[in-house]
């Protein structure tokens, strides 16, 4: 589909969105005329000593929670017009009771109109800020390709804070020459105070992925630009406490592994097609922004990733999210219960038991990434299912 179908349709499905509200509202609409109508008609047969009129009120009060003001202001008129039937009827529309009636109706009628002007004005602001956090997050975490090479990805952002839509947990993917380069980070703190040093790191990473020839270098380069950053602009009270945790991969096309460099972060999870879940042992170097480290202090961890599986990145939103009682999400229990499913599939799932293990509350940002590895028509040399590291110089 292009962009300009796209476009079309989403701009289809937002006017009927609005159409079915419209439609609602006025459907609504019967309840508190029906009200007015009744209270009217019940005034009128009961006995004189009883007033039902100021119960008129209710009718403007539950169209408020519904509709806007200028619904809202004709219930109002129609409860005040109903009120001054009432008096009319009786013969008793020009006392003093009567009048204070229609007049305390008619100012409370207002009023609740006013509340409802001032709630569609913040109703207006808060979309505004909603669409300026979903255009930040298109610009700042470029939505991944669904095929990079043989690899089939999906993605998925959970933030923390309710009406922001990015926060310090970030991710990218590149193509390089004979493979893959991907990171997954996650920046200290949460929300809109994390968005600086995750546009510097994935603006970083994109430019130096392709510059440097080995993990290692990338890791130091990625060091290098955090320091400076937070040379600039870290506060003085906070200094020594904004890091970031990193996890630089490396898929080549011709070889069936992984190639990682951690920078504090959680190992990734290598899932099988039969089931089997492999957490591996990093070597982790300190997060960036800890201090600078030069190339031979990192190391490379190399995973066995066979056609077929699975590989899920993760930041530590997801390990650390709790339900009610404090416990911990069961993230590799979960995870590995839909190995078999698509990435697609296996984030929707993770998502959904997240969510009611949270009962839908983040204490923070949360990002995974499914890479799956397609099977590949050309023979290649099989790997045993062993983790282990080197050195830069070493098998990388």
């Amino acid at each position: 589909m292009d962009g300009g179908n796209l476009e079309d349709v989403e701009a289809g499905h937002g006017l009927a969105g609005v159409r079915r509200l419209w439609q609602s509202s006025h459907a609504l609409l019967v309840i508190p005329i029906v009200l007015i109508v009744v209270i009217t008609v019940v005034d009128q047969l009961v006995p004189a000593d009883i007033h039902l009129g100021p119960l008129l009120v209710i009718a403007p009060a539950i169209t408020a929670a519904f509709a806007g003001p200028r619904l809202t202001g004709l219930i109002g008129f129609l409860a005040v017009a109903a009120q001054a039937y009432i008096g009319w009827h009786f013969g008793v529309l020009a006392s003093r009771n009567v009048l204070v009636q229609i007049l305390a109706l008619a100012v409370l009628s207002a009023m609740i109109v006013f509340f409802c002007v001032v709630r569609e004005r913040h109703r207006r602001q808060l979309s505004q800020v909603r669409s300026v956090a979903e255009a930040a997050q298109h610009v700042l975490l470029w939505p991944l390709p669904e095929r990079i090479g043989a690899l089939r990805i999906a993605c998925l952002y959970l933030a923390a804070e309710d009406e922001a839509q990015i926060g310090g947990d970030l991710y990218a993917a590149t193509r390089i020459i004979g493979g893959v380069r991907i990171m997954i980070g996650d920046v200290r703190g949460k929300g809109l105070s994390a968005i600086g040093e995750a546009a510097l790191l994935l603006g970083a990473f994109r430019e130096a992925a392709h510059r440097h020839t080995s993990l290692p270098d990338l890791a130091a380069s990625l060091e290098q630009s955090v320091t400076r950053y937070l040379a600039d602009f870290e506060p003085a009270e906070e200094t020594g406490e904004r890091f970031a945790t990193t996890l630089l991969l490396e898929l080549p096309d011709d070889d069936p592994v992984t190639r990682i460099v951690s920078c504090g972060h959680p190992p990734p999870l290598v899932l099988s097609p039969n089931s089997a879940l492999i957490v591996p042992s990093l070597h982790p170097a300190p997060p960036l922004g800890i201090g600078e480290m030069v190339p031979e202090e990192y190391k490379i961890d190399v995973l066995s990733f066979e056609p077929g599986d699975t590989l899920l990145l993760y930041t530590d939103g997801v390990i650390e999210a709790r339900d009610a009682d404090g416990d911990f999400y069961p993230f590799e229990t979960r995870a590995a219960q839909w190995s078999q499913a698509s990435p697609e599939s296996l984030l929707h799932h993770i998502q959904r038991d997240l969510l009611a293990h949270t009962r839908g509350r983040l204490n923070d940002d949360a990002a995974l990434v499914a890479l799956r590895r397609e099977p590949d028509i050309h023979p290649r040399r099989q790997h045993g299912r062993v983790t282990h590291a080197s050195r830069l110089g070493g098998s990388s």
